[in-house]
């Protein structure tokens, strides 16, 4: 009877090992984010990266696959295991402004992710380049309506395009839209002269304008930020009302990845959006931290899907 106890414990103490190899994290995350590095998300993965790595041990990758409007990467983490070993690290490009630009799209921005937390909030800065001569939002209307089709902007995501439609519907001026893989990329031309303006992420922005490399003329928030209280609203500078646009950093999981994953994931970014550092690096580049439950991520999520769709519509954009 002692032997026989004791082979039947074999396969329990055996299976010990594994039950320990299966908690979470385990192994290398991958955090896929869908601009090429130094774009804003970019720069923001890297904080929450670092931090994760440090806490639990086991290293935190973040892996660019920028273009293709971020598709590549949504479809990557859509296509993923839900095991949370494989997440996406985006901005409104993949989960608001998508849906409403593309009748179809190679991934489902709700059935075919688990939402884990909402990160933060900022706004977009319009820079011009130095030598254009423009010097507010009133002068820039004042040229683009002197000089129909003169003038273009660049674009390295679609928050920073959908801006610069926004602006030309409202004001009935003639843009050209210059797509980029980034907006670092877009703001080099607009330093260098090659482009004249874009409306560009704060991240990528406000370096340049403390430096003098470009003139901010305006943010596109609803209100002034207090990282550049100088600069007036889109709204206000032009004589616009109801121009409002911003911009916003989240974290998913593929679809099917376990609650308990799902919610440690959640405690673990928010506890590091509460460090007075972390919040600090965000708010120097006027990102506000703003987070929530998973839910709430989700039910942000639909409500952002159905804005940008009512601000494409305001732009006249058709969906491709």
């Amino acid at each position: 009877m002692i032997a026989r106890r004791s082979l039947l414990a074999l396969p329990l103490l055996a299976a010990a090992p594994t039950l320990a190899q299966e908690r979470y994290p385990s192994r290398p995350i991958r955090l896929i984010v869908p601009f090429a590095a130094g774009a804003a998300t970019d720069l923001r993965a890297r904080i929450f990266a670092e931090r994760m790595a440090q806490d639990w041990g086991q290293p935190v990758v973040v892996d660019n696959r920028g273009g293709a409007n971020g598709f590549i990467a949504a479809e990557a983490v859509a296509r993923a295991r839900g095991d949370g070993y494989t997440l996406l690290f985006t901005s409104n490009t993949t989960h608001g402004s998508n849906p409403a630009l593309f009748r179809r799209l190679p991934y489902d921005p709700i059935k075919d992710f688990e939402p884990v937390a909402l990160l933060g909030v900022s706004t977009m800065l319009v820079v011009v380049n130095n030598e254009t001569g423009i010097r507010s939002i009133a002068d820039l209307i004042a040229y683009g309506r002197a000089n129909p089709g003169k003038l273009s902007f660049g674009s390295g995501s679609q928050s920073s395009r959908m801006a610069g439609e926004m602006f030309k519907a409202m004001t009935r001026i003639e843009m050209e839209n210059v797509s980029y893989r980034a907006n670092p990329q877009a703001m080099t031309d607009v330093i260098s002269g090659t482009l004249p303006l874009m409306f560009c992420d704060t991240t990528t922005a406000i370096p340049q304008v403390r430096e003098g490399r470009v003139r901010a003329l305006a943010v596109t928030a609803g209100s002034r930020i207090s990282a550049m209280p100088e600069l007036p609203t889109v709204a206000e500078a032009g004589n616009l009302p109801g121009y409002e646009l911003g911009t916003w950093t989240a974290v998913y999981a593929t679809a099917g990845t376990p609650r308990e994953i799902v919610e440690q994931l959640n405690a673990k970014l928010r506890e590091i959006l509460a460090l007075p550092a972390v919040a600090e690096r965000l708010r120097a580049d006027a990102t506000e931290p703003l987070t929530g439950s998973p839910d709430h991520l989700r039910d942000f999520t639909l409500a952002e899907i159905e804005k940008w769709t009512r601000v494409a519509r305001q732009a006249g954009i058709q969906p491709e």
